[in-house]
């Protein structure tokens, strides 16, 4: 539902590089989507051509819209497109296999029916847990238990509809199990990019980045919403400039609906802090490239494990704080050797690790050069989603229709 197409600044890529594998391995390929663009809060001029230049057919479902992340508008919103997407696969010539991903809960239950109904195989792509992670908005005793049962009641109908599951991150592979008695196949391909295309953006942007030669840049990129603590990084910023250390700057590269109290408690403290708002993609990789540290900051209760913007880390060859409390996450940052996971929301630990780093050249360069392997090895898309398209193969073989 959030996928990025044509000349749209944001969105996620994931369904979209798929949807062009699947295409050239030679299959017939329906890519259904929303005609309301989530990260713009707007809706798409259907029929403009960029929208439909691919090697497969692009779909759009209609639905209302809403205007923030987590609100009623946007629960009635995918309500509305859920009850679309059922009369469009109810009214279209019969598919061999649904691949689809969760969130949108109720939009992913009514492809899975669909599936179910017909006997053929559903795969579902697991991206994010709802509503664990709108608890972290929204966490009332017995009035977000109301108001999430029906995501709730929605995920297990996924889940046990699912003739095989993928996950961006093992715990979310594994998630799905929680709610069926049986095993099925599973496979954990992180969202990944493809290097090819970072590297280029990289080259073209590089020289439209100013950067004075003294300055530090210890950078997030990424959603300004509640679950990613850009707090503490301002407030360790404001910290390090009182320690007389002006020339280590913190870069928010983003958007969401926190960004102008961030902006404003920013002013307020009067660190080296610097917001960009959305960039596009070229823009964004390369400010990740010449950064000197990249921050993963997420809040203590965040639920999320390995997300989007790791693989753009990565993929910039630079250390990694890591505030993510995910056991997967932290496992990937250690074991690699790629950076440091530190306490959430503790300025004094932020403040500790950005030092460390700032002191020690020769350290963030290893730890660069074990980000870049890292992600040619396991994020590039080019190759780590291979074991999807085999995934669909055996699906399709295996299928009694």
């Amino acid at each position: 539902m959030g996928v990025k197409l044509g000349s749209e600044a944001q969105g996620y890529t994931r369904f979209l590089s798929l949807a062009e594998q699947l295409a050239a391995a030679g299959y017939e390929v329906e890519l259904i989507t929303s005609a309301f663009q989530h990260w713009e809060k707007r809706q798409r001029a259907t029929d403009d051509p960029a929208f439909h230049r691919y090697p497969f057919k692009v779909v759009f479902i209609d639905e209302p819209g809403y205007r923030r992340n987590i609100d009623l508008r946007r629960i009635l919103s995918h309500r509305r497109a859920a009850r679309n997407l059922a009369a469009y696969l109810g009214s279209s010539a019969p598919f061999d296999l649904v691949y689809c991903e969760v969130p949108p809960n109720d939009v992913a239950r009514r492809a899975s029916e669909y599936a179910h109904s017909l006997g053929i195989p559903f795969i579902v792509d697991v991206n994010d847990l709802w509503p664990e992670a709108m608890r972290m908005v929204l966490d009332v005793p017995l009035v977000s238990d109301a108001l999430f049962a029906p995501l709730a009641r929605d995920a297990r109908v996924v889940y046990r509809n699912a003739t095989a599951i993928v996950g961006t991150s093992d715990e979310y592979a594994r998630h799905p199990f929680r709610y069926r008695p049986d095993d099925i196949e599973h496979l954990t391909v992180y969202v990944g990019n493809e290097l090819a295309q970072f590297d280029d953006a990289v080259r073209e942007e590089a020289v439209r980045i100013e950067k004075a030669p003294s300055e530090f840049w210890v950078t997030y990129a990424g959603t300004l919403g509640a679950s990613y603590d850009i707090e503490t990084m301002l407030r360790a910023s404001a910290e390090l400039r009182r320690r007389g250390y002006s020339t280590i700057k913190t870069l928010i590269i983003g958007g969401g609906p926190d960004q102008e109290r961030f902006e404003a408690l920013a002013q307020s403290l009067d660190g080296n802090t610097a917001f960009t708002g959305y960039l596009d993609y070229p823009r964004m990789a390369a400010c990740l490239a010449r950064s000197d540290v990249l921050v993963n900051s997420l809040v203590r209760k965040a639920p999320q494990s390995i997300i989007n913007k790791i693989a753009d880390y990565v993929a910039a060859g630079r250390p990694m704080i890591n505030t993510g409390g995910s056991p997967e996450l932290k496992t990937l940052v250690e074991h690699e050797g790629i950076g440091v996971t530190i306490e959430a929301e503790n300025v004094g630990a932020l403040v500790d690790a950005v030092l460390s780093l700032f002191e020690d050249p020769v350290r963030r360069e290893d730890m660069g050069r074990r980000a870049r392997c890292l992600a040619a090895d396991r994020f590039d898309r080019a190759t780590a989603y291979r074991p999807i398209l085999d995934l669909i193969a055996r699906q399709c073989q295996e299928s009694p229709v």
